[in-house]
């Protein structure tokens, strides 16, 4: 059997939502691959530390910087005699440091006494770390010593990796052949041999500039930095001059940071044991996927605006969470999940209002066949998110007809022959209460229950149905009666029609899978069973005194029908009709008399 077309549409919204999930997932996995956010990720890096916020700097690695002042008090431009390297050595060596790491490069030969006294020096505060570049042939340092070991110097490269942005954020294992200044420095102080698989490295940056404490070369030369001050740390001797151009952009601060606190910064990074460092490929993996299916998830049970609030919640969520990640030492990428949370959004929503929209379209079409156009847009309005109506109580006029015989004849035709016959009837009943402005509310047989004034508050209403039933009666029955006689299907039918005007409870029930309109309460109890009283009488319109009343002045032509008793009211209902509603003739053999008699 085919499937239904509500069925296919069904699956049409999961299948749509998946879909979603897939493509999103397919386009940030992509473009992870391809590095194409990769800038924008590091920027992210970088907001992660300015969140996080400084930290205090280890106590035992400490800066010695040449700074603007120190020259100016020396009385030197760079570069600096190598005298006065030799005297700062002196001065570090005798307050008893576990290691002078020396930032700067002494390149080639100046004076023989200044080479020969910086050499004594090295030789004297042994072993001393030094700065060199790594170059072909390789450079003889210090001071053209042919062998570096022989004096106790250590000889590291300073050279620094750069991300596309220019900010350093890494420490390098080794520079060309030479191992990095930094993890020389650490494994030197420590006495532990660092893991070359893990480098580079995240260097977890303590703070911005000047976050580790730090003195003057000119103070410490005059002797006014006390040995303490030194004694059992690693110093780092390095410029602390911007012109000299050993400044470099970092994650932490607009400010630049000296070479020599970005090695402190990464010497204290692989003494903790490299405490900051990027999550398995697997959690990045996981979370695009987590964030492909949460909101498509989310819209198969929620509206579009509630499924848009659970995509702004995953992603404060997500960000709370990768904070919480880095300050426990874990990067997890942040822009790829965060692409793909926006492609599953925007799809979702995308899907979610066409979606709706199209229902909305489906329900206005329905609505067509059971409600005249220009009250669909009000309804349109009132419906909610479930395109329910919501409960009201209005005052209307209930109509209730049934066509007389037409049992027998479904019992004696085809199943094709009754089906055409029962729609041509009904279209002409629909037809006349659309048409002066009522509602359709349900189909029952052959019979038909229609409203006027619900659910759109209509004046006028009682007039509405009275002049409808006069359509059904003199235009709409005789159509369909010659339709049926020209078609040889038997004699012409009577109907019965009951109108009852009151407070009548309007909205739509059921359940999440079918709902329909409904108009309830005694006005329509009333209208049904003078419906059926018009099979004991000899009138086709039986109109309760309630309806009676709303006419007012517009009553012209009615005429009193009778009394009748209606079960569950302790009074008899007086009613009123239209003398062309009368049977003709009255003795067509249909079953009783007139109860409450007939038409004068």
């Amino acid at each position: 059997m085919p499937e239904s077309t509500p069925r296919r549409r069904a699956r049409q919204r999961p299948r749509l939502l998946a879909a979603v999930a897939l493509v999103a997932f397919a386009l940030a996995a992509a473009a992870q691959l391809a590095g194409a956010l990769d800038s924008l990720e590091l920027d992210t890096v970088d907001a992660r530390f300015g969140i996080r916020g400084e930290s205090r700097a280890p106590d035992d690695i400490v800066l010695v910087l040449l700074d603007p002042g120190s020259l100016a008090r020396l009385d030197v431009r760079p570069p600096i005699p190598r005298t006065l390297h030799a005297q700062m050595l002196d001065r570090l060596q005798a307050a008893g440091p576990k290691l002078i790491a020396y930032d700067f490069q002494f390149v080639g030969r100046t004076s023989p006494r200044a080479d020969r006294v910086l050499v004594e020096a090295v030789e004297r505060a042994r072993p001393v770390l030094l700065a060199t570049h790594p170059a072909t042939p390789p450079l003889r340092v210090p001071a053209g010593t042919a062998d570096p070991d022989r004096i106790g110097a250590i000889l590291g490269s300073v050279v620094l990796l750069n991300d596309s942005d220019g900010k350093i954020r890494r420490i390098p294992y080794r520079g060309g052949g030479i191992r990095s200044f930094s993890v020389l420095a650490a494994e030197t102080v420590t006495g532990r041999k660092v893991d070359p698989s893990r480098f580079p490295a995240w260097i977890d940056y303590r703070g911005g500039p000047r976050t580790f404490r730090s003195y003057s070369f000119s103070a410490v030369l005059d002797g006014q930095v006390p040995p303490s001050a030194f004694r059992d740390k690693l110093v780092i001797v390095g410029s602390g001059d911007p012109i000299e151009k050993d400044f470099f952009p970092t994650p932490t601060d607009d400010l630049p940071m000296s070479g020599a606190e970005i090695h402190a910064n990464s010497v204290a990074t692989i003494v903790d044991g490299l405490p900051l460092g990027e999550a398995a490929g697997a959690v990045d993996w996981a979370l695009l996927l987590l964030m492909s299916v949460a909101v498509p998830l989310a819209s198969l049970w929620l509206s579009p605006l509630r499924a848009l609030a659970v995509a702004l919640a995953v992603f404060a969520l997500f960000l709370v969470g990768a904070q919480i990640a880095f300050d426990r030492g874990t990067i997890i990428d942040v822009t790829y999940p965060l692409l793909t949370l926006a492609l599953t959004t925007t799809g979702s929503l995308a899907i979610g209002f066409l979606t709706e929209t199209r229902e909305r379209l489906l329900m206005r079409r329905v609505f067509t066949r059971f409600v005249p156009e220009t009250v669909i847009d009000d309804v349109m309005q009132r419906a909610d998110a479930d395109l329910r109506l919501g409960g009201t109580t209005l005052d209307a006029t209930v109509l209730f007809c049934d066509l007389r015989g037409f049992t027998t004849f479904a019992e004696t035709h085809s199943g094709a022959e009754v089906i055409d016959a029962l729609n041509e009837y009904l279209g002409q009943m629909s037809e006349a209460v659309l048409a002066h402005g009522g509602t359709v509310v349900s189909y029952m047989g052959d019979g038909m229950m229609a409203v006027f004034g619900a659910p759109i508050e209509q004046p006028d209403h009682a007039e509405r149905a009275v002049t409808a039933a006069r359509e059904m009666i003199d235009r709409r029955l005789p159509a369909f009666n010659a339709w049926f006689t020209e078609r040889g299907l038997g004699d012409a039918f009577e109907m019965g029609i009951g109108l009852s005007s009151g407070p009548v409870q309007s909205g739509n029930v059921g359940s999440e899978r079918r709902i329909e309109y409904a108009a309830v309460g005694d006005t329509t109890n009333v209208a049904a069973r003078l419906e059926a009283k018009t099979k004991d009488t000899n009138w086709l319109l039986l109109i309760a005194d309630e309806t009676y009343a709303r006419l007012g002045g517009r009553a012209d032509g009615l005429v009193p029908a009778g009394e009748f008793v209606l079960k569950g009211r302790a009074s008899a209902t007086t009613a009123w009709s239209v003398p062309a509603a009368a049977r003709r003739p009255a003795d067509q053999g249909l079953p009783g008399g007139g109860a409450a008699g007939g038409p004068p």
